[in-house]
């Protein structure tokens, strides 16, 4: 459905836009308006990019990336590679001859997310965009009061307001991190070694992503969850896969393990269970969930209403409740993915200069777990189509078939594709596998365009393939309709 609004006339040489926070929802934002004309400010304290860029998604997926090659590094063997020259021979089973340094894994994350924001900013600025160093806070719905690192304030006057402020690490009030043994995600880069024994609280997407990652890299770790298994809002047969991945690597997974505490010791950690257990290690990081940093804005005396957990209600345009007012990424709550929040700036602005937009459809956003193997889902999954009435079919096949697969000497993973029993539109999909985030894409394209089944089954492929699996499983759901 296209929307399309009108700005009242007005002229958007002069509209001027004020963008509270740097992130992607933030800059592309900024880019948008720019384009059409708007005069932009973009207030950011930390630095272009925000928290995606400088503590959380570029660095993650960077440290997550070299833990990968370890991964890799373990079928070596078995392809017949073997270290050449003077290095330890390593024989049938043997661990790879390779260690990792995490001071030097660390330097080269912080040095990548510090070039990627000055990339950002440089974009930025080329685009004749003013960038403000500082906290903004709203005056009322047209207005930004921005504050600098020295007491300082400029006031902004604004035809239109986004508010992209993200969230920060949720944090127990009996483990508070202290940047050494306590940490939250955004702490794990000044880390100089390798944790010896690293407890992980939370089983979600950040807690598995990391738990994953710093098993790869060497480091023993307990995964402590609080609920029957790891990943508990993903496809059950990703998540249970994921967990039998997580054992055989040694990793000790604690279901239904809800953690109260967790105080420093004389060398390490420890974190105490609900019931009673006390789990040590030298290291623990807490994955609890985020909060929308949206506190002391003065959201709510501009208009803006904000749901229990503080973060803004917005709709499909997001738009908040306060006119002229917009708002995306992490402090809505929509999806916590920094391509929601650079979709949701993109929207809002094309909707306040007067543009035609399509409203966010949050089911046809594609999503990536980056373990080893990743796990990648778009559209419905099962219980909701069930919860709805939908009729479909299912259809599932394991990669260790996939030539390419077995070429690579990849073992785990799978594609689950579902389809209207009787239309057969493809209603959703799950890749696990190597690339999963890569091998989603056709099917996110697929559900997008309400292709079929058969209409990405009769597609060409590349042989030999991972993407094979796909057309595969989709040639599965199809049905006689002579």
């Amino acid at each position: 459905m296209m929307v399309a609004v009108s700005t009242e006339a007005q002229d958007l040489q002069q509209t001027r836009v004020v963008v509270v926070g740097g992130g992607p929802g933030g800059y592309e934002a900024a880019l948008v308006a720019r384009r059409r004309g708007a005069d932009v400010t973009v207030v950011e304290r930390a630095g272009m990019g925000g928290a995606a860029v400088l503590t959380d998604v570029v660095p993650s997926k960077t440290l997550i990336a070299t833990a990968e090659w370890m991964t890799l590094f373990e079928h070596a063997p078995e392809l017949g590679i073997r270290p050449a020259g003077d290095a330890r021979t390593m024989v049938e089973g043997e661990s790879a001859a390779v260690q990792v340094d995490l001071d030097v894994v660390n330097a080269r994350v912080l040095s990548l997310a510090a070039a990627q924001s000055a990339d950002i900013r440089a974009r930025i600025e080329r685009e004749d965009i003013t960038i403000l160093v500082g906290t903004g806070r709203l005056d009322g719905p047209q207005r930004v009061v921005v504050e600098d690192e020295d007491g300082g304030t400029t006031t902004l006057d604004a035809d239109v307001v986004l508010v992209a402020t993200g969230a920060t690490p949720r944090v127990l009030p009996d483990a508070q991190p202290d940047g050494e043994r306590i940490l939250t995600w955004t702490q794990l880069y000044g880390l100089k070694e390798l944790p010896e024994r690293l407890v992980v609280v939370g089983s979600g997407v950040t807690g598995a992503e990391f738990a994953n990652a710093y098993n790869a890299l060497g480091a023993e770790v307990v995964l402590v969850s609080s609920r029957d298994r790891v990943l508990p809002g993903e496809d059950p047969d990703a998540a249970a896969l994921i967990e039998d991945v997580f054992r055989a690597r040694g990793m000790t997974v604690l279901s239904r393990s809800r953690a109260q505490a967790a105080v420093r010791t004389e060398d390490g950690v420890e974190v105490t269970l609900a019931d009673g257990r006390v789990v040590s290690g030298s290291h623990v990081l807490m994955a609890v969930g985020s909060t929308p940093s949206t506190a002391g804005l003065g959201l709510e005396e501009a208009g803006v209403r904000l749901g229990p957990s503080g973060h803004i209600k917005v709709d499909k345009v997001s738009r908040t409740s306060a006119r002229g007012v917009y708002a995306a990424g992490d402090c809505t709550g929509v999806l916590p993915l920094a391509s929601v929040a650079a979709m949701q700036g993109r929207i809002a602005m094309a909707h306040a200069l007067g543009d035609a937009v399509i409203p966010l459809d949050p089911k046809a956003v594609s999503a990536t777990i980056f373990t080893a193997p990743e796990i990648a889902t778009v559209g419905y999954d099962e219980d909701q189509l069930k919860a709805v009435g939908t009729a479909y079919l299912v259809r599932t096949l394991p990669l260790r078939g996939n030539p390419r697969a077995k070429m690579l000497g990849l073992r785990e993973g799978f594609v689950k594709l579902y389809a209207h029993s009787v239309t057969g539109v493809l209603l959703g999909g799950v890749v696990v596998s190597h690339r999963a985030s890569e091998l989603i894409f056709p099917i996110t394209l697929a559900f997008a365009r309400r292709l079929t089944a058969d209409e990405v089954a009769e597609s060409f492929t590349v042989y030999p393939s991972m993407s094979g699996t796909v057309a595969e499983v989709a040639r599965m759901l199809h049905q006689n309709r002579a």
